[in-house]
């Protein structure tokens, strides 16, 4: 059986973690939340980079920050997971999807703009399987409209939209650690990316229950209150020691993620040559992380019996997102802005093959050589 997913480990992770457990500090803000967050502000030149327990707080956070209410409207795609839409639900804002291209499945910026009324505050734009939104365009509507632009980039560690990483070119971004990103801190994680200064200080309030705790550690003040609103937003050091291991080891971890997704591409450009699969098309101005390898069937009836074809052979492939503008609380939330051209048609196509660190090139090969008996 080949797996879709295993968790990546490359080395140190335990060692990390009973070094946390031994320092007998596990609550959080600890030595290796510092170390990562020190590594992110280096590596992306961000004004701010916090930890959080999940990509979803981070995204909660980012509502708090830019202050949403009750009546606001948001912008995204339908294609998401669901808490890109659920942290600004929360806050009392309504959806507006917008249609999506078939090219990268990442929001088409075309449509952003009829999709903006006096109510609209924010854009959320989601880089779909690590390859950058048009970020250009985004970024010039948001500042023509006086917008908040805030980066889904769960799935965009170490990859770039025009050589800037994705998750610091809006105002805020983040970023997941789940087991099935291509970096963990132990299965869940996530990080909140400050590129607005206005935002770096109240975020660290935030994100300790609306106190201000870090700033009595760093001895800015004598004691500390509740100053704001807030929630309890701080990963275990243990999240933390866990990623520090991954991290030491982000670039290795990179490229062998590039040469899995490369073989994937060699072995089944025959098929997309013959038009009976797409594969994944890589804008110029985007380097990706070869966060997933995907294909495209030409229908929903041939994806089902192609993942039957790939299950029956011991091979674990799926799915991905339901549109949301479909669900029961997407129509409830939310409304679809324009015709569905691209949304449904291309995610009843799309389907996931296994794409994890561990991966092995012999694995991809053997993948590849069941779907090729498939289309004879």
């Amino acid at each position: 059986m080949i797996k879709f997913n295993k968790p990546p480990v490359t080395g140190n992770e335990e060692k990390y973690v009973i070094e946390a457990i031994q320092n007998a500090k596990l609550c959080g803000d600890g030595p290796f939340t510092h170390k990562c967050q020190e590594w992110f502000e280096k590596r992306f030149s961000c004004k701010k980079a916090l930890l959080t327990p999940s990509c979803t707080h981070a995204l909660e956070m980012a509502a708090l920050l830019i202050e949403i209410k009750s009546g606001d409207e948001v912008i995204m795609p339908s294609y998401t997971f669901v808490s890109t839409a659920n942290a600004f639900v929360l806050r009392g804002a309504k959806i507006v999807f917008v249609d999506i291209r078939p090219d990268t499945m990442n929001i088409d910026e075309t449509k952003i703009e009829a999709a903006i009324t006096e109510k609209t505050k924010a854009i959320v734009p989601v880089h779909y399987a690590g390859v950058g939104c048009e970020m250009d365009t985004i970024i010039e509507i948001a500042r023509k409209y006086d917008l908040f632009v805030i980066e889904d980039a769960a799935q965009g560690m170490m990859a770039t939209y025009k050589d800037r990483p994705l998750g610091t070119i809006g105002h805020l971004g983040a970023f997941s650690f789940h087991e099935t990103k291509n970096y963990t801190s132990g299965g869940e994680g996530g990080l909140l990316i400050i590129n607005d200064k206005r935002f770096a200080e109240r975020a660290e309030v935030i994100r300790e229950k609306g106190t201000n705790r870090s700033q009595f550690f760093r001895g800015m003040v004598d004691k500390y209150s509740w100053v704001d609103i807030g929630s309890s937003y701080l990963p275990s050091e243990l999240q933390a020691a866990y990623l520090w291991g991954q991290l030491e080891r982000a670039e290795e971890t990179n490229e062998k993620r590039l040469q899995i997704w490369s073989r994937y591409y060699e072995n089944l450009k025959e098929l997309e040559e013959k038009r009976l699969i797409d594969l994944p098309q890589i804008p110029e101005a985007c380097v990706h992380n070869a966060h997933m390898f995907y294909i495209k069937t030409k229908d929903l009836e041939e994806r089902t019996k192609l993942l039957q074809h790939l299950k029956e052979n011991g091979i674990q492939a799926t799915f991905h997102y339901v549109p949301l503008h479909s669900s029961e609380a997407g129509k409830k939330f939310g409304r679809f802005l324009g015709d569905d051209i691209y949304t449904t048609k291309e995610s009843d196509k799309l389907l996931r093959l296994p794409m994890f660190y561990a991966l092995s090139l012999q694995n991809v090969d053997d993948i590849c050589n069941v779907i090729m008996e498939y289309f004879k």
